[in-house]
């Protein structure tokens, strides 16, 4: 008997195969920040008319129509506490486009609002989305799922002494023909992208260009110090397009957001958002820049079917950001790199030891259980130590032309992770039995054979930790930030001693690189050194950035002498996170307090 396919491929989005599919959306949005709230406007268009189940979550309704047919009915199914409401629309026969008119909730979970005095030049409110993972359809309703690829226009109103920008080209820039006070930006995405990735962000904003084809964003008091950390960027994208074939996007500019941006970077198309702790003062964390400008090809360009498969999106680029960095920098600095990654892995295994199901590549992740909670290194750390192999097994030269293949294939599509091994075995026979490829998809942890991470600077820094004393001034000489963080990641759990004596010598609490000060509190709580309290409480109100939050709330909640003062820090705290990075925080000190 043959097997019928799932109509719901994506266990994360109502979205179905047996129904009319999202082609384009007209997006239109008046910012109120004085409300928290945008007033749309979203007409969709689809392949081919009937019944549609769109994904929505917390939005109010006030129209909804069909050209030609005005006010059509709509049911809206009661709200599952992760996945939204699903919005059922009905278009006639002949008919492919719905209007729908709408208000968002001021909790809206892509959205975040921030007063002024959460910006760093103090003076003008601030808002930006986050989209991924499940987080689009509080703001457009939508087929939200990485298996659904949309062009659109969108049309933002906002405050005239404010910029508005959108990960899409930009159209216009005009005055309200009718509002005084408000200016219209207007903007369009000719390529097809699922739904994570519309972006925006509205603040106090200026700019600073990199090259012809790159600028940074920022607020005007950070644009200089940008400017100067991200001068490799079009380097950068010349070494990509080397890789992975010209890129596709027109421009790659970044936007650096306020502290409360919850990620390290986000590769959303044309406008790739980045956190200020990249400003590092000594460009050792551009990597991440190196990383998001990758996604432009993988991920953006060839984009993983569910959340699921993950590791086609995260594992590929941290591949390429590899690739980068050794084009730039060195093989030493690379491998420095790798290494670094290597820790944060085995920091992430030990954390699903009761959860092994999440440390494959391949993932299940049911309905129920958040893909935001299962995330972690993995999928980019046992991603690229998987291609990695594919690579040392056919060698390089083959492997790129591989590699350009691949993006050739399936540029603009969504591909599952079967599809990807398919690809893999018609294209290199023989590569996956070589590297015994079903333990890295299907089996959990990392298989024996991965490959070893050496270089200069590595086997210098296994010398000292081995020799069990601390740095002095001559060890440290030629550090930079991502030797000083695999320095402290690389200290047993128990380092109390090397830990105190590491600040008394250094103030790694201090450091301006912020990496280097998360590393060192992950360590001092871990091994019960002394650290600040006040220091620490400002570090995690000043970093809303997930990597640094989770495990330093995750070390503190396993502690019971700091449990009861983690949760309140956190009650302090999260007014200024994004509610994705409040809600994730939050479940960690329940499940903690509920564990005792």
């Amino acid at each position: 008997m043959a097997l019928i396919p799932n109509p719901r491929p994506d266990p994360h989005s109502y979205f179905r195969t047996d129904q009319p599919r999202l082609q384009h959306v007209d997006w239109v949005a008046n910012v109120k920040f004085d409300a928290r709230t945008l007033s749309c406007t979203a007409t969709l268009r689809f392949d081919r008319s009937g019944v549609v189940d769109l994904d929505t979550r917390d939005l109010e309704f006030v129209y909804i129509s069909c050209r030609g047919s005005g006010r059509i009915e709509y049911e809206i199914a009661p709200a599952d506490s992760l996945l939204g409401s699903r919005l059922r629309v009905t278009m006639p026969e002949g008919v492919t486009e719905v209007t729908i008119t709408y208000r968002t909730a001021p909790t809206a979970s892509a959205l975040q609002w921030l007063t002024p005095e959460q910006t760093a030049g103090k003076r003008h409110p601030f808002l930006f989305s986050q989209g991924e993972c499940l987080h689009t359809r509080s703001f457009l309703p939508c087929q939200d799922s990485p298996g659904v690829r949309f062009t659109y226009t969108a049309e933002l109103t906002v405050p005239a002494e404010l910029r508005g920008l959108m990960a899409a080209t930009h159209i216009a820039r005009k005055p309200h023909p009718l509002l005084s006070g408000l200016w219209i930006e207007r903007w369009q995405m000719d390529h097809p992208i699922p739904a994570y990735l519309v972006a925006f962000a509205v603040g106090d904003l200026v700019s600073r260009d990199l090259s012809p084809r790159s600028r940074v964003w920022t607020e005007p008091g950070l644009a200089d110090k940008a400017a100067w950390e991200f001068a490799d960027t079009a380097r950068m994208i010349v070494e990509a397009e080397l890789l992975f074939g010209p890129y596709q996007w027109g421009r790659f500019d970044i936007l650096l957001l306020p502290p409360s941006f919850p990620y390290g970077g986000m590769e959303n198309p044309t406008l790739a958002f980045m956190t200020p702790a990249l400003l590092a003062g000594d460009r050792s964390m551009v990597y991440v820049v190196a990383h998001e400008l990758a996604h432009a090809w993988t991920g953006n360009l060839v984009t993983n079917a569910t959340w699921g498969d993950f590791w086609l999106n995260e594992g590929w680029t941290t591949y390429a950001q590899m690739r980068i960095v050794e084009a730039l920098y060195g093989r030493d600095a690379q491998e420095l790199q790798a290494a670094l990654l290597m820790r944060e892995l085995e920091r992430d295994l030990a954390g699903f030891a009761d959860r092994p199901q999440y440390t494959r590549l391949a993932t299940d992740i049911p309905a129920t259980v958040d893909p935001d909670d299962v995330f972690s290194r993995v999928p980019y750390a046992k991603g690229y130590l998987f291609l990695s192999r594919l690579e040392e097994s056919v060698g390089r030269e083959r492997f790129d032309a591989f590699i350009w293949a691949y993006i050739k294939e399936f540029a603009f599509k969504t591909i599952d992770t079967a599809t990807f091994l398919n690809f893999v075995a018609a294209e290199l026979p023989g590569a996956l039995e070589d590297v015994r490829a079903w333990r890295w998809v299907h089996g959990p942890g990392i298989p024996p054979d991965v490959q070893d991470i050496s270089g200069e600077t590595l086997d210098a820094l296994a010398a000292l930790i081995a020799s069990g004393r601390p740095p002095i001034n001559d060890d440290v000489r030629k550090w930079d930030g991502t030797a000083w963080t695999y320095y402290i990641e690389s200290l047993p759990r128990d380092a109390r001693t090397i830990c105190e004596h590491i600040e008394d010598r250094f103030a790694l609490s201090r450091h301006g690189n912020v990496e280097i000060a998360w590393a060192w509190y992950l360590l001092a709580i871990a091994s019960g050194a002394a650290f600040d309290r006040a220091a620490l409480e400002q570090f995690l109100a000043g970093n809303g950035r997930m990597k640094y939050l989770k495990p330093l709330y995750q070390e503190l909640a396993k502690r019971e002498d700091l449990r009861g003062w983690a949760r309140s820090v956190f009650d302090r705290c999260k007014v200024g996170y994004h509610p994705i990075a409040a809600s994730v925080i939050g479940r960690i000190l329940a499940e903690a307090s509920s564990a005792t």
